[in-house]
């Protein structure tokens, strides 16, 4: 017997209780992991409230972080021991997630979990850092490098900019960080390595096709007019690595930056990314994240906790990272 976290649908609301199930219950894959953490992400949020159509089939376990303990395996990659991390792939929404203490997961989807790297420090990192880390290495990969000029990291306060503000900052980049709470967050982002930090308003005016070229680099998780506009001053032969859609999903800009100043636009995935571009990622956030990352605000809490925070997250009340000990 093992306990989860489980969703269901009545009456087309959703619903969601502790419960004590069986192995048998779990459904069929390769690899049985004994969970260690799991966190919780504004996904998550959405599905175990019913604030947003997240779930594709009930009953659900949702959680789509996930580290833990290999128990048994049927692929030769993994064995009963080996400590494992996963994010993404639709797991805690189309496939039980992480908030049990049993998961039943694809090899394909796992990573060995980095050496250096707790399974709680890889639950506070989660789909947010890892995200982070793609795009940061997009830019490397473009030949964006610290002499090529100053880095612009949009919605700077969120978990995907404030480790990209991190990681950039470890790698030497000169970084500008863009925040629509500089009161609140303003102290951290320094703390973090930004060199400057810009108010959001100043981005969410109206782009003109081209702009005072201003940034080398960028890595963007708003979308948007704030990316049009991020666009419209990037630097010729600067790269942007484009993430998210927290401004909206329209990108009203013009063919200019990249036919004019051979801009390249990144489109950055974590939930489908590769097996192999993965296990680097990984690596590469042990070796790079300090300490004081993990010294920042984390909230760990027990699964009889996780609606409440749910809630909370939904409506904006927690600060910092929420890690599920199992």
């Amino acid at each position: 017997m093992f306990k989860a976290l489980v969703l269901d649908q009545v009456e087309k609301q959703t619903t969601s209780s502790i419960r004590q199930l069986n192995d048998t219950d779990l459904p069929e894959s390769d690899v049985i992991v004994k969970v260690d953490y799991s966190s919780l992400n504004y996904k998550d949020g959405l599905a175990i409230t019913g604030k947003g159509k997240i779930v594709r089939n009930f009953p659900m376990v949702p959680g789509i972080d996930l580290t833990g303990t290999v128990e048994q395996s049927h692929d030769p990659r993994y064995a009963a021991g080996d400590k494992v991390v996963l994010t993404g792939w639709g797991v805690g929404e189309g496939h039980w997630g992480g908030m049990a203490e049993k998961a039943s997961l694809k090899a394909d989807w796992l990573v060995p979990l980095p050496e250096g790297l707790s399974g709680k420090q890889a639950m506070m990192v989660g789909t947010a850092g890892f995200t982070a880390m793609l795009c940061v290495q997009a830019l490397v990969d473009a030949g964006i490098t610290p002499e090529s000029g100053e880095i612009l990291v949009t919605g700077a306060s969120g978990g995907v900019g404030s480790v990209a503000v991190t990681l950039l900052a470890k790698l030497g980049y000169k970084v500008a960080a863009v925040s629509g709470r500089i009161e609140q967050n303003g102290a951290l982002l320094e703390e973090l390595g930004a060199s400057r930090i810009i108010d959001r308003s100043v981005f969410e005016e109206p782009a003109r096709a081209l702009e005072k070229q201003v940034w080398a680099g960028a890595v963007d998780t708003v979308g948007s007019k704030v990316l049009a506009k991020v666009l419209a001053q990037m630097d010729y032969n600067g790269a942007v690595a484009a993430c998210g859609l927290a401004g909206g999903f329209d990108l009203p800009t013009t063919v200019m930056p990249f036919i004019l100043r051979n801009v390249s636009l990144l489109g950055i995935d974590s939930v489908s990314c590769p097996s192999a571009k993965r296990i680097k990622a990984w690596q590469r956030l042990a070796e790079l994240l300090p300490d004081s990352y993990y010294q920042q605000a984390c909230t760990e809490v027990e699964l009889e906790q996780v609606a409440e925070y749910a809630e909370a997250i939904t409506n904006g009340q927690v600060t910092g990272r929420v890690v599920i000990k199992l």
